[in-house]
């Protein structure tokens, strides 16, 4: 009968546990409408569409209490006044990524990709286990801001080339759209660099006032038709091995917010991350062949010797910035530090399994 017993209780706790709701009883009146602005044109594809996203799970597991309204670029704000406007409050939440803020925080740009840095799987690890959320937390409070991850576009290609490129010379004095450090690394060889909104690309291309332009990959780029106005495109993946997208969100608005509703957003965050990485995964392959098959796209890599000067200018850079921001310095000893442990199992693990699939034909 004990026994009985206990299975019975066991039971109902576990249906009580499966039909309680994400968010607790206790603030079940409490309701929250917040605004986001986004760095993307309004439903732009995994981009904008992923900003929605997010604010569908938020509204799903808070159980409507809490909705988000999404602005593209321009609506409330412009594309690259995102940050400005969360830390002042103007919207209680931003959708962007990182390094478009290196203006204003140079360490930001760590949080979304490093030049020969580490992989989608191990930023992740690095964000999740290794300490990097609490030190992104620590430098965005310094704005008034709390950061999440909320998607990832993956590895990016090298971008798209008016003329093709057979040789560092050919690279000297191209005006190239490329944000971050890797726009940095890229001035060091002898190219000149801008830092534009998506939006303005194909027309940049098209004028001349820009010779090349990285945008993100096969999916993106073909959306904004960037294969009508350059011929070639660079797949050599070094700039942006990753690049992750985050939301910011006014600190002033996440305090006020219940504990129940915090963690709403915390959950709905890395589900998100985890949805833009596979779309675009899953986009890219079909976009990629589209533009190869359809509209005959020439794919090239970047000559040896451009690679080279590109990782020595990228470890200048970062030295450089190292060296003249405290708050760099300590973000990049902890990601170098946390990629010198994932890279053994990394180069054993999926890098091998590379190779040897190639080796055996499949």
């Amino acid at each position: 009968m004990q026994r009985r017993q206990f299975l019975k209780t066991a039971g109902l706790g576990a249906a009580g546990v499966a039909a309680a709701p994400f968010v607790s009883s206790a603030h079940a009146q409490e309701t929250y409408t917040w605004d986001m602005v986004t760095s993307w044109p309004k439903n732009f594809p995994a981009l904008g569409t992923g900003a929605n996203d997010f604010a569908r799970r938020v509204e799903q597991l808070s159980n409507g209490r809490m909705q988000i309204r999404v602005h593209g670029a321009g609506e409330l704000v412009p594309a690259l006044e995102v940050f400005d406007a969360v830390a002042a409050g103007t919207a209680e939440m931003g959708h962007s990524t990182p390094y478009y803020w290196r203006g204003k925080v140079a360490a930001a740009q760590f949080f979304t990709a490093v030049p020969f840095g580490m992989t989608t799987t191990e930023m992740n690890a690095w964000l999740y286990h290794g300490g990097g959320q609490e030190l992104w937390d620590e430098i965005y409070a310094k704005h008034n801001l709390k950061p999440f991850a909320v998607g990832n576009t993956g590895p990016q290609m090298a971008g798209w080339f008016k003329k093709e490129i057979n040789s560092l010379a050919d690279m000297q004095g191209l005006k190239l759209r490329l944000p971050g450090l890797a726009g940095e690394a890229m001035n060091g060889i002898g190219v000149s660099t801008i830092n534009l909104p998506g939006s303005e690309i194909f027309t940049s291309l098209q004028t001349g006032v820009l010779d090349a332009a990285d945008w993100v990959g096969p999916y993106n780029d073909m959306a904004f038709g960037l294969h009508q106005v350059a011929d070639y495109y660079y797949t050599t993946v070094w700039n942006e091995p990753t690049a992750a997208v985050e939301t910011m969100i006014n600190l002033d608005a996440w305090n006020s917010l219940p504990e129940d509703l915090q963690n709403v957003i915390r959950e709905a965050a890395r589900a998100s991350n985890l949805a833009m990485f596979t779309e675009f995964a899953y986009r890219n392959a079909q976009a990629l062949e589209t533009l190869v098959d359809e509209h005959g796209v020439q794919l090239r890599e970047l000559p040896e010797d451009v690679i080279q000067a590109l990782y020595e200018s990228s470890q200048e850079v970062i030295q450089r910035q190292v060296e003249n921001d405290e708050d760099s310095r300590r973000v990049y000893e902890s990601y170098s530090a946390f990629q010198k442990v994932m890279r053994p199992f990394s180069d054993i693990g999926e890098y091998a399994y590379f190779k040897g699939r190639e080796q055996a034909g499949g």
